[in-house]
């Protein structure tokens, strides 16, 4: 942890300001709307293998691409859409993430139709409160990351891995790994 401004935050996010803004504004806080919390999981599905900023440089790209991630339309996307996306440089262009996009609009609406919400699936694995961490250890992945990816698979979910869902976790704010003394955990 290293002080900006005078503001001590976790060490990751004096990187550069598009990723200090990230975490004052965005990262660890609890996300309880449905949909926000389906995009986000489908864009750290994105980031695997790559680092999180070059989402964060292209995420209105990804919003413009994918309706803005409306999952009743992009539920809808076919084989064209694909190729489309393909040939969006506004995003990054791997087919298999762009198809497992689809088909989690398509799991996301399956949950929908069977009165299941995302959010209250999302935190019901938490007991609808944010987990807190120690504030020292940042794990790649739980227990309960790894029980969560496999709920989600069960239910056609894709590029969720134990280490994704554990990232995506950190970031809706269904755990709360800030470092000690950063000024975003005593919110």
């Amino acid at each position: 942890m290293t002080a900006s401004a005078a503001v001590l935050r976790c060490s990751w996010a004096n990187s550069d300001p598009l990723m200090t803004q990230y975490h004052d504004t965005e990262w660890g806080k609890p996300i309880r709307d449905s949909r926000l919390l389906w995009e986000t999981l489908m864009l750290e599905g994105f980031q695997a293998g790559l680092s999180w900023r070059t989402i964060l440089t292209r995420r209105e790209g990804f919003r413009a691409a994918f309706q803005n991630f409306d999952p009743a339309v992009v539920a809808k996307f076919g084989p064209d859409d694909v190729e489309r996306l393909m040939g969006d440089a506004g995003i990054i262009r791997a087919r298999a993430k762009i198809e497992a996009t689809i088909g989690g609009a398509r799991a996301y609406l399956a949950m929908q139709d069977e009165g299941l919400s995302f959010s209250d699936f999302a935190w019901g694995f938490t007991g609808g409160k944010p987990i807190r961490g120690d504030g020292v250890a940042l794990p790649a992945e739980t227990p309960l990351s790894q029980e969560i990816s496999k709920a989600l698979k069960k239910r056609g979910f894709k590029f969720v891995g134990p280490v994704i869902v554990y990232a995506w976790m950190q970031a809706v704010g269904l755990v709360d790994d800030h470092a000690k003394g950063c000024f975003c955990r005593k919110r």
